[in-house]
């Protein structure tokens, strides 16, 4: 026994090092916010996208090891290889896809989740936690219009969020394997491949999918929908599901929801929307007309980690019917028998597949009442206008073909050249806009014709950012000609 002690003593000094005592984690505190807010006070000066020596081979060729090194390597390390490499999701200047630029305020929240680690998937284990989450959804539900009962889950993404909505659909349906490959899910070609996705993680790969016709802003035609409905019944099939889109990626359009919320509801199909990117514009007054009808849809995505600015991984599955989501999850076992609080929450273990994760709402509700919704309402007003802006001026020029004008705050154009081939002119175009790195644009295909994307999202892009741009892009369309 004595020997065992010994041994015991030995490991418990030699694993000291986890737990650093308080002047250990004032040192190391004081060195990453050091490290933060230089980022931070230099971020608006630095490219959108840095492709000199990407590769990050840095930190796989310094590996793991059984000795620690000390954090100004690391820090540099990381700095080198992940901060001054690729795309700046954080910059004014990126405008290439739908990605967050994740406020300071969130980072406080998930430190604080992070060091105090509450297990936030019951509530018998942390019922406070719980009724953050709630309130959060609450709130969300609430925006879309949907009444009491709705419940949702705050995923770690539009994926996982798409995914627990598509089974909430399936098993509400009773969808049975052998039903599958008779089942028809109706969509356009511009929704996303989350979708397709879903289905196939979901077990349901053999599902048919049926593109519906669109009007001239690529928004799905009700009427298309309603024939493809009732053609795919005469041939015995078995629709059940149709996809809206609040935002798609391509273009930011929003579908006619009235439109399809009739259809659906006359056909008895599950009504989703997807509303990752722009589900929570209904908060702006300028384009709130649009999302008429989202309410009468039977679940949404939305995505708090894009036009709310939290970091990467928050996406947030709402269903109207809250029963609905709870049988669809719910599930228990004999060594969870002692969850002895009487519980007036559902747990969102019993709402999603994830039994274990980091306690996500903390990033988004302490922004929420440390500064309210007021500051994030102006800053999508603000993106719809920028957008706005940076349109009328490009179709003002000589040489640029507009794509639908932006109904949220992404559009799409191409340049067009005196002569060759106009797809390739615009691919170089792209190409000479990465070596440049000043601004970062995306591309897309409509109608086969190859179109550059711009999204005007992040909270530190102003009206200076969309001049850059324009200029920019000219600059690039001078040297290819």
């Amino acid at each position: 026994m004595t020997d065992i002690k010994k041994q015991i003593r030995e490991f418990e000094s030699a694993s000291d090092l986890i737990e650093p005592g308080s002047d250990r984690r004032h040192e190391l505190f004081q060195k990453v916010n050091d490290y933060t807010e230089e980022f931070l006070q230099t971020v608006n000066e630095r490219n959108a996208y840095i492709q000199s020596g990407l590769d990050g081979k840095g930190i796989s060729d310094a590996g793991i090891h059984e000795e620690g090194v000390g954090i100004d390597s690391i820090l540099e390390m990381y700095k080198d290889n992940v901060e001054q490499q690729g795309i700046s999701t954080v910059s004014g200047k990126f405008m290439g896809y739908i990605a967050p630029c994740s406020m300071f305020y969130s980072a406080l929240g998930d430190y604080i989740a992070a060091i105090t680690d509450p297990f936030s998937v019951d509530y018998s284990a942390s019922p406070g936690a719980v009724r953050m989450e709630k309130t959060l959804l609450d709130w969300m539900a609430n925006l879309v219009g949907y009444p009491q009962g709705a419940l949702g889950n705050l995923a770690s993404g539009g994926s996982m969020a798409t995914l627990i909505c598509l089974v909430t659909a399936r098993e509400s349906h009773k969808l049975k394997a052998r039903d599958y490959d008779k089942s028809v899910v109706y969509m356009t070609d511009l929704t996303h491949h989350c979708f397709k996705k879903g289905l196939l993680v979901a077990g349901m790969g053999e599902c048919i999918i049926r593109k519906v016709a669109v009007d001239e802003g690529y928004r799905m035609r009700a009427d298309a929908l309603k024939e493809c409905v009732e053609k795919d019944r005469e041939r015995g099939l078995l629709p059940w599901l149709v996809i809206g889109s609040a935002g798609t990626t391509d273009l930011g359009n929003v579908d006619p929801f009235e439109a399809i919320a009739d259809v659906a509801a006359e056909q008895k199909l599950w009504f989703h929307i997807d509303g990752a990117y722009g589900g929570f514009f209904v908060l702006s007054d300028l384009v709130k007309e649009k999302f008429k009808g989202m309410n009468r849809s039977d679940s949404i995505v939305m995505n708090p980690h894009k036009p709310l600015y939290t970091p990467f991984g928050l996406g947030a599955a709402l269903v109207k019917n809250g029963q609905q989501l709870y049988e669809a999850h719910h599930y228990t076992a004999s060594y969870l028998q002692d969850n002895y609080l009487e519980q007036d929450e559902v747990s969102p273990a019993d709402l999603g597949p994830e039994l274990t994760r980091h306690f996500r709402a903390l990033r988004l509700w302490l922004p929420l009442k440390l500064i309210g919704v007021a500051p994030f309402r102006a800053a999508l007003n603000e993106k719809i206008l920028l957008t706005r802006y940076a349109y009328e001026r490009m179709a003002a020029q000589p040489g640029y073909e507009m794509g639908p004008y932006p109904e949220l705050s992404t559009f799409a154009f191409r340049v067009i050249p005196e002569q060759g081939d106009v797809n390739e002119f615009n691919r170089q175009l792209i190409t000479e806009l990465r070596k440049d790195g000043r601004v970062f644009l995306s591309s897309t295909l409509l109608d086969s014709n190859y179109m550059i994307r711009v999204n005007v999202l992040s909270y530190r892009t102003h009206i200076e950012e969309m001049d850059l741009m324009i200029e920019v892009l000219n600059e690039m369309v001078e040297k290819i000609k």
